[in-house]
């Protein structure tokens, strides 16, 4: 499998009515083949499938330059797995590389996936994620709470998921005077997935930063914490 053949593929299923939607919607100028979801999806698993460690590296390096939508979505689809044997910090390293050419919500979002995976399977790297806290790139900043969510979903979180937790809720309340729609967006989602399964934390961080944070911001974040007390 090599990029020329993965090309050929995804190309063979384009929709150009569907491409035009996209397009339009997405506002990144790129090519866009009018793919689905899960017609990617299937793609990459049968790829994954078919290489190696190696392999799925190279071959989402190469698909990522392409700088095609769909391949871009393939490319981060072919490295979120929760195992990589070995796990070494090439695909890491590939992936952290990524987020200085995010442009919108849906390749980030894609490729933070990726990058959830490999934080969870080594939480030291969460001290390269810490960097990306201060960058003035809006979509790198976001990827530094979207890629961390992982650590707002542990019912019982040991010692070490408790510290990396507040350390991210640390790096969110930073991000508090930064006012752009999707910082607050990524604030919110954060802190609500947090409410699931932490609310003390979730209500703790909006009593101390709420004023500062946009209203619909704070909403989110304490959706599921209302719903729960309206039901109580």
């Amino acid at each position: 499998m090599n990029l020329e053949t993965a090309l050929e593929e995804l190309e063979a299923q384009a929709n150009p009515a569907r491409a035009e939607e996209m397009r339009a919607y997405h506002k990144a100028d790129r090519r866009y083949l009018g793919l689905t979801n899960p017609q990617i999806a299937e793609f990459a698993q049968t790829w994954r499938d078919a290489l190696d460690v190696e392999g799925r590296v190279a071959l989402a390096d190469a698909l990522w330059q392409s700088d095609i939508f769909e391949a871009r979505v393939a490319a981060a689809k072919l490295l979120t797995q929760a195992r990589l044997r070995p796990d070494d910090q090439t695909a890491w390293a590939l992936i952290a590389s990524w987020t200085a050419d995010f442009d919108s919500w849906a390749i980030a979002d894609h490729a933070s996936m990726a990058a959830q995976k490999r934080l969870v399977a080594d939480p030291t790297r969460l001290d390269e994620v810490e960097g990306w806290v201060a960058s003035d790139h809006l979509w790198t900043r976001r990827a530094a709470l979207v890629s961390t969510l992982p650590w707002t979903k542990q019912n019982n979180p040991k010692p070490e998921e408790l510290a990396a937790r507040d350390r991210i809720l640390g790096w969110a309340a930073t991000m508090v005077p930064d006012h752009r729609w999707f910082i607050q967006k990524a604030i919110g989602w954060w802190l609500r997935d947090l409410s699931k399964h932490d609310p003390e934390r979730t209500r703790a961080f909006v009593a101390t930063h709420g004023e500062a944070m946009k209203p619909f911001a704070v909403k989110e974040a304490l959706r599921l914490l209302e719903k729960s007390d309206g039901a109580g």
